[in-house]
């Protein structure tokens, strides 16, 4: 079984040098990059089943490489803030982290986060084949779900992977009410720390994607003081 592969970033080496080693005893391959620019240049050359990227980055801010690395991979990014307010949290979700960690964190915490992150994708690799044809398909609207690529009348449209899953759990369940917490557990898992503010941040970013009109949707609506679900 091929190694699984992070990619480091942050500009403080020591932090580095210690996530890095912590990750290579559990016998992951590891990048490091020390900039927001180094930072994109690897992640657009490899592979990487998870990024761990600092947000106060010389060159370019983290969220400005999570939210190019988004224009061409899905990858799961997890955030590392100094900073504990929830605008920052949120901010980062928004650019299309799937994570966050608050400095000073305990690498016992990174490395628990990592494995729920690698445990939800997990079942996506393992589906294989028996996804190879599955395609969820309502109206002008078309989900590509082994691709995990969205199409609006033949036309593509750009999602993140939260984004792609939100929409696909909708998609195949139309007109059922999930609630936000309901939500949050069965996209971002049991052990997701986050609050359901994340639901919220992600549906309001999927809407400006996929709405002709984020304000009157289409496709995804609001049941008001229950929680969100598709329209056919």
């Amino acid at each position: 079984m091929a190694k699984k592969r992070a990619l480091v970033v942050d500009d403080e080496k020591l932090i580095v040098k210690g996530i890095r080693f912590s990750l290579e005893q559990d016998d992951m391959q590891v990048d490091c990059a020390y900039d927001g620019e180094e930072a994109l240049e690897y992640a657009r050359a490899n592979q990487y089943d998870i990024i761990l990227l600092d947000v106060m980055l010389p060159k370019l801010t983290g969220f400005e490489v999570c939210q190019q690395i988004r224009e061409f991979s899905s990858v799961p990014i997890v955030m590392l803030t100094a900073k504990g307010e929830d605008m920052d949290k949120i901010l980062g979700l928004e650019y299309g982290a799937d994570d966050y960690i608050t400095k000073p964190f305990n690498i016992l915490e990174v490395k628990a986060r990592i494995k729920a992150i690698m445990r939800r994708m997990e079942p996506k690799r393992i589906m294989g084949e028996a996804a190879a044809s599955k395609t969820v398909e309502h109206g002008d609207m078309r989900l590509d779900c082994e691709g995990r690529r969205a199409f609006i009348a033949g036309r593509e449209i750009g999602l993140t992977a939260k984004e792609f899953e939100l929409l696909e759990l909708l998609m195949a369940n139309p007109d059922k009410v999930y609630s936000r917490e309901n939500l949050l557990h069965l996209v971002w898992g049991a052990d997701y720390p986050g609050d359901v503010r994340t639901v919220d941040v992600h549906v309001r970013r999927l809407r400006e994607k996929i709405e002709p009109n984020p304000s009157e949707p289409r496709y995804v609506h609001t049941k008001w003081g229950v929680g969100y679900y598709f329209q056919i």
